[in-house]
């Protein structure tokens, strides 16, 4: 992992009480509940599609300005599903898929190429992230 004072940006997220929000204030949403069906929001696995097309969509526009002056078009989809272990895991499967208009099949796939290698989830490599949870300080917000 780089160097802590090398992080470009940083945001943080709260989830509690069947919402969650971003730090800034730029997102803030209901959350649907599997264990309460009558609340109504989003649901992981429509966080998780979200923030996928988000994260690909933003280094598919930077690999788009190295290959055409047409990185306005650029189209991420992206598709999470959610399922369950036998063991109670969770287990996520993504889908990714980018289009941008006016690009040769060659062009295409060279930004495809080089905007998966720029995200830290890429579909090649799993040694770029990682996710640490531990217990907060009772009464920290």
């Amino acid at each position: 992992m780089p160097d802590p004072s090398s992080w470009l940006h940083e945001a943080t997220a709260t989830a509690t009480g069947g919402h969650v929000r971003t730090d800034d204030g730029g997102l803030s949403t209901a959350l649907a509940s599997p264990l309460a069906p009558h609340c109504t929001g989003l649901t992981p696995e429509q966080l998780l599609a979200a923030a996928f097309a988000s994260c690909l969509h933003h280094a598919a526009v930077e690999a788009a300005g190295e290959i055409t002056d047409e990185a306005h078009t650029v189209q991420v989809t992206a598709e999470a599903k959610l399922g369950r272990d036998d063991d109670g895991r969770y287990r996520a499967d993504v889908h990714a898929s980018i289009s941008s208009a006016g690009l040769s099949r060659e062009q295409l796939a060279t930004l495809v190429e080089y905007a998966d290698r720029l995200w830290p989830f890429s579909s090649g490599d799993s040694t770029r992230h990682r996710l640490t949870v531990t217990s907060a300080e009772n009464g920290r917000h």
